[in-house]
């Protein structure tokens, strides 16, 4: 059964099911229509990146939320309750009449800026060049999409990209109505990163190459691009962003927590690939020292399980000297193994490199919310 097939499916037996709550008010009043965002969106038994896989789901299919959990909305498939991570998910806001849908289709989309100032950039990646930038409350046109970023008009007939997750989709009423191209009034679910300190640490680094993996590589020189697409990420989502390297050089261990406890830390992040003498050891995983960390760690853990296709490998406890140093909620994340021929292959592209930093940010925002 094809991707397509399976998720025609679910949205008809969630309509079905949303059909039959119609005649009980209290269920029906918290049904709402949403729209998946992502290329590829795994659809769950329960609400965990642990859970079974049951099928998956398109950018562009629609299908019913009948409630929310831990980041995490219900819905139905085969007469099952199924589970989707929600920040896959963009919230439809057709109107209930099918003349007035028709009527206002032609209005251009349009977009609100949710974090308090984020980049307008060249292409639909944080790889590309900012050309720009918007903050919080700017309505902006959208004039051409790709995977999770939105084409917008800058001024007159310039135009650059933005990440759509900053953003909140403006509804056609609300369109209509709007006297202006901007309005500043930021919105009440707006689930940026403003006025967190985060710190980024880019594992190993100078004369410390960290793991050796498949034909020598290095664990640093796979680690430090990686904490670029972070850091923008991060900075994207309106966060004050700490580094601990920001080129190939040695920083001690001390050194790195130290740096971090100078400032109003509001969380630590250390980046890392894990490597193994199994060749057949893949996956990601999230290591925390104190029990007090392990929300964190389960947080930002589900984020990325729902943003990549590598193996879980869940949340562990590990009394790593960075993490018993540092002040501030800290984890320290194995990425991949770089001495798996697959998991190498997928963790040097920018594409994963990219997924990977919007899990960790997606991850840091729902802890904080």
């Amino acid at each position: 059964m094809n991707h397509r097939l399976i998720s025609r499916l679910v949205f008809i037996f969630s309509l079905s099911f949303f059909s039959f709550f119609l005649l009980q008010p209290v269920a029906a009043s918290s049904s709402e229509t949403y729209e998946v965002s992502s290329s590829i969106l795994n659809v769950r038994s329960e609400p965990s990146s642990n859970s079974e896989i049951v099928a998956q789901l398109v950018k562009g299919d629609e299908l019913v939320v009948f409630q929310e959990k831990y980041g995490w909305v219900q819905t139905y498939f085969d007469g099952e309750e199924v589970w989707v991570a929600k920040h896959h998910l963009v919230q439809q806001a057709f109107t209930s009449s099918e003349v007035s849908t028709t009527e206002t289709s032609n209005t251009p989309k349009k977009v609100t800026v949710t974090s308090e100032s984020i980049f307008v950039r060249s292409g639909p990646g944080t790889n590309y060049e900012p050309i720009g930038s918007a903050v919080s409350g700017d309505n902006l046109e959208v004039t051409d999409e790709a995977e999770e970023w939105y084409q917008i008009r800058l001024n007159g007939s310039e135009k650059g990209w933005i990440a759509s997750w900053l953003t909140e989709q403006v509804t056609q009423t609300a369109q209509t109505t709007q006297a202006s191209p901007n309005y500043n009034t930021v919105p009440s679910n707006s689930k940026g990163l403003e006025g967190y300190n985060i710190v980024v640490d880019p594992g190993h680094g100078g004369t410390d190459p960290g793991a050796i993996g498949f034909n020598g590589i290095q664990e640093k020189d796979v680690v430090l691009p990686t904490s670029t697409k972070v850091i923008d990420h991060l900075r994207d989502a309106g966060a004050n962003v700490i580094v601990t390297r920001s080129g190939d050089y040695d920083v001690h261990l001390d050194d790195r927590a130290r740096i971090s406890n100078s400032y109003y830390t509001d969380a630590y992040i250390s980046l890392h690939y894990d490597s193994s003498f199994d060749i057949s050891a893949n996956g990601i995983t999230t290591y925390f020292a104190d029990m007090v960390d392990k929300e964190l760690g389960d947080s930002i853990q589900s984020a990325m399980i729902s943003q990549v296709d590598l193996q879980d490998r869940g949340v562990r406890q590990a009394n790593y000297k960075v993490l018993m140093n540092t002040k501030a909620p800290s984890v320290l994340l194995e990425l991949g193994f770089i001495s798996n021929p697959h998991d190498l292959s997928v963790v040097q592209t920018a594409s994963y490199q990219n997924d990977i930093a919007q899990g960790i940010t997606n991850g840091l925002i729902h802890y904080f919310e």
